[in-house]
């Protein structure tokens, strides 16, 4: 494929020729010179007519397309606050119930605590990876300062768990979550201390948040997108979470992952805050766009989560 590209008014041309209605062209015009064609069209493409050529639905526009676009964005600024929280908090109970359990600061090299021995080595290359390669100034005096460190082998100086986690991945410490020892009560204590009962749901969850986060720091839309996995239901907490279980094709859309974000951040943090964002936009744009393309259900009002 090598197309000739087209330019900003040739783009125009096209979509009306297709049948999408502007009410500025001038306006149009300047936000698909900032905001790629190809990224807009994926907000569009349910607005097509398929017994056509790729004309698009009588009264089609694009100021419709724009108010689907710009709640994506909204979205995603509203869950990355949410995941930041989550992401801060995860650390912190990481750090704090394992050290005290372990009694020092080295516990993450100690294979014993983990599932699979393989993974563990893994995890513990990749973690002193991303000690190496910060750019926080803590890290690089670190390394500095004990010549002995070894990046690249469980050898030499290692630093502390709450000095080489705090720059760790969000998707090491969801790996390193996952391969702790699911007999060990730290484990099902991290987990309790975000509201659910099983350490299996909880890794489940942070798993998907993890990809979630990499979806959004990337800018990608969430709009009518189906996730790569899906997440758990889970037992118990109905007076604060759903009545209604996920179903299986709900289970990988944005709306279970932001349900799952604002029962998270309600429990580790006991602030409704992020809870009352994510409503108050899902009330103000299902006035004007179809928000069900995000997985959100008729009567998601009624559920107990967002009362």
């Amino acid at each position: 494929m090598n197309q000739r590209p087209r330019t900003i008014e040739e783009q125009v041309s096209l979509l009306r020729a297709k049948g999408m209605e502007f009410e500025d062209l001038g306006e149009a015009k300047a936000l698909l010179a900032r905001i790629s064609y190809f990224r807009l069209k994926y907000f569009w493409t349910d607005l097509i007519d398929d017994s056509t050529d790729g004309d698009f639905l009588p009264d089609t526009s694009f100021d419709m397309v724009m108010k689907r676009y710009n709640f994506d964005h909204n979205l995603r600024l509203v869950l990355f606050d949410a995941i930041e929280m989550i992401e801060v908090a995860f650390r912190a109970k990481i750090i704090n119930h394992m050290s005290k359990a372990a009694g020092n600061g080295l516990w993450y090299l100690d294979a014993s605590l983990f599932e699979d021995a393989d993974r563990h080595q893994e995890f513990v290359l990749n973690l002193k990876y991303e000690f190496e390669r910060s750019t926080e100034p803590f890290a690089k005096k670190y390394i500095e300062n004990h010549p002995n460190w070894q990046g690249d082998s469980f050898e030499g100086d290692n630093p502390d768990a709450w000095m080489i986690i705090e720059v760790a991945t969000f998707g090491t410490l969801s790996k390193m979550y996952k391969n702790l020892k699911n007999q060990l009560p730290q484990k099902s204590a991290i987990a309790n201390d975000f509201g659910l009962y099983s350490s299996r749901e909880f890794s489940n969850w942070i798993e998907i948040i993890s990809l979630m986060r990499n979806i959004i720091a990337h800018h990608s839309r969430l709009w009518n997108r189906a996730l790569s996995k899906k997440i758990s239901n889970i037992k118990g907490h109905r007076d604060l979470w759903l009545n209604n279980e996920f179903s299986e094709m709900q289970k990988k859309k944005p709306y279970a992952v932001t349900c799952a974000l604002v029962y998270l951040c309600r429990a580790v943090s006991g602030s409704k805050s992020i809870q009352e964002k994510v409503k108050a936009l899902f009330e103000t744009s299902s006035q004007v766009i179809p928000i069900h393309k995000i997985g959100i259900p008729i009567n998601w009002k009624n559920e107990p989560l967002w009362r």
